[in-house]
C-alpha cells in the first residue's frame, strides 16, 4: 500500500486523491468539493458511506481491524479534526482544510432543500432528534424531511430500522450514533441494499438542537474547538482528548521516524 492513491475502487465515484496517515486513507477534499462529490452519488443513486476521521477515530481503527476495513472502504473520508490536519502537515501530506461534520451536515441539508433531496435523521435520544428535526424544518422550510427515529435500539432491531428506511426512501441519512456501532450499522444497511448517502454526524444533533453550544467562530478557525468541547464536558472528554491525542501524536512521530 503506497502513501498516495486515487479513489477509484468499486464503491467510489470521482477521482479524488487520497493520502495515508497511519492506517487511514483520507481524501484531499475541501468542503465544497465534498458537497459536490456527495451530490454526484445522490444523482447517480450510488450508495455512499461518508465519514469524518479525527485522532480518536484513527486510534480506534488502529485497534479494530473491522472498523479499519469499513472506514477505508468508504467512498468519502474527510479530515474532521485539527490534529489530523496538523499531522498531515508534519508528515508532508497536506490536507486542504478540516471538514467539520456539523458544518458539512448543514451544507448538505441546504443542498437538499435547494434540490429536493429527501433527508432522514437517525440517532440521539428521541427528544433530541425531534428537536433537531424541528430546528432544521424551521431553518430550511423547503426541506423534505423523510423521517427520523432515535438511536437507542438493540442490534436485533436493525431489520426494523432497515424496513423503516425503505419506506421513507431518503437520499441522505444522517447517523448520530456512537462509534463503532454507527459504522457497523451503516455497513449492514448498505448490505441490505439501501442506496442512500449515509453520513455519521457524531454529536451534531445535540449541537443543532441547541442542547450543546458550538465553539465561538474564532476558536473554530484557530483549530481550538476541541478545547471548548473539553471545557463543556470534562468528565467525558478530558481523558479522550488528552490521553487520546497523546497516543495519536506519539504514533505520528513514529511514522515520521520510519521515513528516515
Amino acid at each position: 500500500m503506497t502513501e498516495y492513491t486515487w479513489a477509484r475502487q468499486e464503491k467510489r465515484l470521482g477521482k479524488n486523491r487520497r493520502v495515508r496517515i497511519q492506517n487511514t486513507w483520507i481524501d484531499v477534499l475541501d468542503m465544497q468539493e465534498t458537497v459536490a462529490l456527495t451530490e454526484q452519488y445522490i444523482r447517480e443513486k450510488e450508495p455512499l458511506h461518508l465519514i469524518g476521521v479525527n485522532a480518536d477515530k484513527i486510534n480506534a481503527l488502529n485497534r479494530d481491524s473491522r472498523l479499519r476495513q469499513i472506514v477505508n472502504s468508504c467512498g468519502i473520508i474527510n479530515a474532521d479534526g485539527a490534529s489530523v490536519i496538523l499531522a498531515g502537515k508534519f508528515l508532508g501530506k497536506e490536507l486542504p482544510e478540516r471538514v467539520a461534520g456539523v458544518d458539512l451536515m448543514q451544507e448538505l441539508v441546504a443542498l437538499s432543500e435547494r434540490k429536493g433531496y429527501r433527508v432522514y435523521l437517525l440517532g440521539a435520544r428521541q427528544e433530541v432528534v425531534e428537536e433537531t428535526a424541528a430546528v432544521l424544518q424551521k431553518k430550511y422550510p423547503g426541506l423534505q424531511l423523510a423521517g427520523f427515529r432515535n438511536g437507542y435500539f438493540a442490534d436485533d432491531e436493525w431489520p426494523e430500522v432497515s424496513r423503516q428506511l425503505a419506506e421513507a426512501r431518503p437520499d441522505i441519512v444522517f447517523v448520530g450514533i456512537t462509534s463503532p456501532k454507527k459504522e457497523y450499522l451503516v455497513e449492514y444497511l448498505q448490505e441490505e441494499g439501501h442506496r442512500a448517502v449515509f453520513m455519521g454526524v457524531g454529536g451534531s444533533f445535540d449541537v443543532l438542537s441547541g442542547r450543546i453550544p458550538r465553539a465561538p467562530r474564532w476558536m473554530q478557525k484557530a483549530n481550538l474547538e476541541w478545547v471548548f468541547r473539553m471545557m463543556q464536558e470534562p468528565g467525558r472528554l478530558l481523558r479522550r482528548y488528552l490521553v487520546g491525542n497523546t497516543v495519536f501524536i506519539a504514533s505520528v512521530f513514529r511514522e515520521k521516524l520510519r521515513k528516515y
